[in-house]
């Protein structure tokens, strides 16, 4: 594996000017989806839920809508919108040809995926605010924290692009694999809902110490054992970062 340099910021810096030039086109809908989720389930399914580990449904999906909604945006973009970048548009080939290394074009697509995780992170966080479900100033880490699982999961997406033979092979990464994350991750019912065998494969699933960070920084849960999920989190973010370098580095040089 090839280090990356400085120079990645310039490809972050393209995506980023690409996506304020056309934000009105992409930006109402992924803002717009969270909302509806948050109010549909937490209004709606919480009418006949009611209380959930001591907390209103609405109050308790908060913090995991906020995580998983971080986690699509970072996988959307560097699925869907790295292949078309890599194969349609040939943007790749174009900046290879300049200083820049295929290390760096990497390193900048991955930030920009853990960049847009942020922003989705804190525009979720602020509507979540805005309707006093936020209530602790810990949560003021939930930026930070979805800048890191975008790194993880920007990382992962890369890591499944650079074997994906076709732009629809993207439906079974979502299908198969972040789709089970969002309903069994303890996004939406309490883990200990589950039967034992799925709750260990819950605690495989890359959301949930992610998860579970964000409902304790929203509630102000802080624990020594939260340093395990943050530990896991930034264990899994270096090494599919690391992997995705050497496979798309293959990718587009063999």
């Amino acid at each position: 594996m090839k280090p990356f340099s400085w120079r990645f910021i310039r490809v972050w810096q393209r995506n980023r000017d690409i996506f304020f030039r056309l934000w009105h086109s992409e930006a109402p809908g992924a803002v717009a989806e969270p909302i509806i989720i948050l109010l549909a389930m937490g209004l709606g399914l919480g009418a006949y839920v009611g209380m959930v580990d001591g907390q209103k449904y609405i109050e308790f999906i908060a913090p995991g809508i906020i995580a998983a909604y971080a986690m699509f945006s970072a996988s959307f973009e560097c699925t869907y919108g790295s292949f078309i970048r890599m194969e349609f548009q040939k943007t790749y080939d174009a900046i290879i040809a300049t200083p820049l290394s295929v290390e760096d074009v990497i390193a900048g697509e991955i930030f920009w995926g853990a960049t847009r995780s942020l922003m989705t992170g804190t525009v979720i966080l602020t509507i979540a605010a805005a309707f006093q479900l936020v209530s602790s100033p810990w949560a003021l880490l939930i930026p930070a924290l979805c800048f890191l699982e975008g790194i993880m999961f920007a990382s992962l997406a890369i890591l499944f692009t650079s074997f994906a033979p076709a732009i629809y092979s993207f439906n079974y990464y979502f299908t198969l694999f972040i789709t089970p994350m969002f309903f069994f991750s303890g996004v939406f019912f309490p883990l200990s809902s589950f039967t034992p065998i799925v709750q260990t494969l819950s605690w495989i699933a890359p959301l949930t110490p992610v998860v579970r960070l964000s409902r304790a920084l929203v509630n102000g849960e802080i624990q020594l054992d939260l340093l395990w999920a943050l530990a896991l989190i930034v264990a899994l973010a270096i090494l599919f970062f690391s992997i995705s370098l050497v496979t798309m580095r293959r990718r587009l040089t063999v």
